[in-house]
């Protein structure tokens, strides 16, 4: 009997699925491309259709004050991924890499015996490599939405290893092709936000856009129907966010709530026990890193700038970040603008002020912009909507949140705000000091003409000074105010 009872405890322990349940925690991150924090049902977009997420924030932990800190796919993905602020990996801009010695939490995973997976679109460079045993980036085995291989990672994972996924996506870029969710929403339904136009093309525009949200949506609910297959929904940390902005004029690349803030969704049984529960402290995309280590009981690198946030998952009212930073730098254009945000005010640093802020070039090429177009050669545009064409635009810029939550009037020159604007001026330039950055002379300059069809100019290709590359940003470590 003795003999019979140690074999089954051997049996229990080694069995499929066992260690992963038992042992240590299970993260799926969930990357949405270029979609913005209030563009899933339940952030309170009546139109969009996303079903299986609304269910999980539902049955977990909500986030209102998620920042991201560059509103630009890859040095968004790489400052997730490496829990450092993008001057800080030494990869501001978009298209460009990290250091090959850099770290990232997912290496850190694996190392600790963590089986790891990234399915979907990569663009983060050569150091992330070694975070995954599995790297599925080929746009023919991802298939148009970049999906596919989710479902197939989860089955084919080792069972008796904890296990990291990261399923991002290439819904929703541009550009938008017809996919199996094709006509799922319907132009004529389609309220545009009142910055941008309520055309015709603006509204079919946002239903394509919508469209592949819901194709994002839709293979989330299969990745939750293989987890509950497998019995490891329960301890799994399912985290469901983006990488920036919407894709169109006003949201991309800005550096207020239109461009920064990600929805950002937790669910996690076994943590997250108040079902349907909200946090509205400030958090940043560098924080995921170091949560996730603390998580794991996996010791964080001292590179890590962020701090882990494991106690808002339990009490959410807890108190956490004071100050969050983001930053823009080139994406397709010349810039350099810096922002700081606390509980009351937003403060932005524009270095570029001569230059309008148009967007990326994908949203420059979309038919929401050439509507704002027409408009504006008719004089109809409202004051919101002419902010991507103007020029030259304020070098500061500060938003009184309690009174205006879309960053709509910027009161920099207003008296009243000169101690609020000193305050959040002096945050800013400590941060900078503080963790290497500056504003180089010559920056990238503008690869494309600000027009559609991505027509080049001279500088195509050219690179200017990254930021923080001069005072060596890469080996600084320092975390800023928090």
């Amino acid at each position: 009997m003795k003999k019979l009872l140690t074999v089954t405890l051997l049996w229990v322990l080694i069995s499929p699925g066992t260690y992963a349940q038992n042992q240590k925690t299970n993260f799926i991150v969930f990357l949405a491309d270029d979609v913005s924090w209030n563009d899933f049902g339940c952030y309170g977009n009546p139109e969009v259709q996303t079903p299986n997420i609304d269910k999980l924030a539902s049955n977990g932990m909500m986030f209102t004050n998620f920042y991201l800190t560059a509103s630009s796919c890859s040095p968004s993905r790489n400052s997730i991924l490496t829990g450092r602020y993008p001057h800080n990996t030494g990869a501001a801009e978009l298209h460009t890499e990290p250091p090959v010695d850099m770290i990232s939490f997912p290496e850190v995973l694996r190392n600790t015996d963590y089986y790891s997976v990234q399915a979907g679109k990569f663009h983060m460079g050569r150091y992330a490599r070694r975070g995954f045993d599995v790297i599925y980036e080929d746009p023919e085995v991802n298939g148009d939405g970049g999906e596919d291989m989710w479902v197939t990672s989860l089955k084919e994972r080792p069972k008796n290893r904890p296990f990291f996924m990261w399923f991002a996506a290439y819904d929703a870029h541009r550009e938008w092709g017809p996919n199996t969710f094709s006509g799922t929403h319907v132009p004529d339904e389609i309220n545009p936000p009142f910055y941008l136009s309520g055309g015709e093309g603006t509204k079919a525009d946002l239903a394509k856009y919508y469209d592949e949200i819901k194709r994002f949506d839709f293979y989330i609910g299969k990745v939750i129907e293989e987890l509950e297959i497998q019995n490891a929904l329960h301890n799994t940390m399912i985290i469901i966010m983006a990488d920036n902005g919407r894709p169109f004029p006003h949201s991309k690349t800005r550096v207020n709530d239109r461009g920064m803030k990600s929805p950002f969704i937790i669910h996690w049984p076994e943590k997250v026990k108040d079902k349907g529960s909200i946090c509205h402290s400030l958090v940043s995309a560098i924080d995921i890193a170091p949560t996730i280590m603390t998580i794991a009981r996996a010791k964080p690198d001292d590179h890590f700038q962020g701090y882990s946030f494991d106690q808002l998952l339990t009490n959410p009212d807890s108190a956490f970040r004071n100050v969050v930073f983001a930053e823009h730098n080139w994406h397709d254009y010349e810039a350099h603008e810096r922002m700081v945000r606390n509980h009351e005010y937003m403060y932005i640093l524009n270095s570029r002020p001569l230059l309008a802020q148009s967007g990326p070039a994908d949203a420059v090429g979309s038919p929401s912009y050439e509507e704002l177009e027409i408009l504006r050669d008719r004089g109809n545009l409202t004051p919101v909507q002419a902010d991507i064409f103007a020029v030259p635009r304020a070098k500061e810029e500060l938003y009184d949140l309690h009174r205006d939550s879309l960053q709509l009037l910027n009161v920099a020159s207003v008296p009243k705000y000169e101690e609020p604007l000193d305050l959040m001026r002096g945050i800013l330039k400590e941060w900078m000091l503080e963790t290497s950055d500056n504003i180089p002379e010559h920056l990238t300059k503008d690869w494309y003409l600000k027009e559609a069809g991505y027509i080049k100019t001279p500088f195509y290709e050219v690179r200017g000074e990254m930021p923080g590359a001069r005072l060596k940003a890469t080996q600084n470590h320092n975390k800023g105010k928090f």
